[in-house]
């Protein structure tokens, strides 16, 4: 499965200042699986910061292709500063999605659940939680505070999925690792 949508983080109207080839070039985040992506805008299209594009199969209106993906190192001041926001609201655009995550994640090892790998919840909130959607899944991210005791559950995945981007996590939940993807945009 591929991105079927980037939202800009940075565009570079003459391209990277360290290539010889000066084109367009924009840095961008796919909406479905958080990969990095520099992306080559269409003859005459300028991108700005925070723009969603089509970047699918079909035809694209302001993407002319997709160069390939970027490491987190690779993004420029702008998009690095730019990330977390963007992620965030992606996160509330697809909030039922990550909800779900809540509603549906299950163990990694022996001793480890995947919900652990998430800032702020221990064996005690783990705990609650899966008490609490044995009762009823969760409905919301308020629904998870309300009933599973956890602070902020949108704020707990924003840094899970900055700090997987990163790439120095073991475990992947919500990002596509650039590893196992090598050939996704070849």
């Amino acid at each position: 499965m591929k991105e079927e949508n980037c939202i800009v983080l940075d565009f570079l109207a003459s391209g990277y200042a360290d290539r010889r080839r000066s084109e367009s070039i924009a840095q961008a985040i796919g909406t479905s699986f958080f990969s990095l992506l520099e992306v080559i805008p269409r003859e005459g299209i300028a991108l700005k910061s925070g723009e969603e594009a089509y970047i699918g199969d079909g035809k694209r209106d302001k993407v002319r292709f997709i160069r390939g993906q970027i490491d987190f190192s690779h993004l420029t001041n702008l998009a690095q500063s730019e990330l977390p926001q963007v992620v965030e609201d992606i996160i509330k655009k697809n909030e039922q999605r990550f909800v779900e995550f809540f509603n549906k994640s299950g163990m990694i090892s022996l001793r480890m659940h995947q919900l652990q790998l998430l800032p702020g919840i221990g064996k005690k909130h783990l705990l609650d939680i899966l008490d609490e959607r044995k009762k009823k899944p969760f409905e919301s991210f308020a629904d998870i505070t309300e009933r599973g005791k956890l602070p902020d559950p949108m704020k707990a995945v924003v840094h899970r999925v900055m700090d997987e981007l990163k790439g120095s996590e073991k475990y992947y939940l919500f990002v596509r690792h650039r590893k196992i993807e090598e050939r996704y945009y070849s």
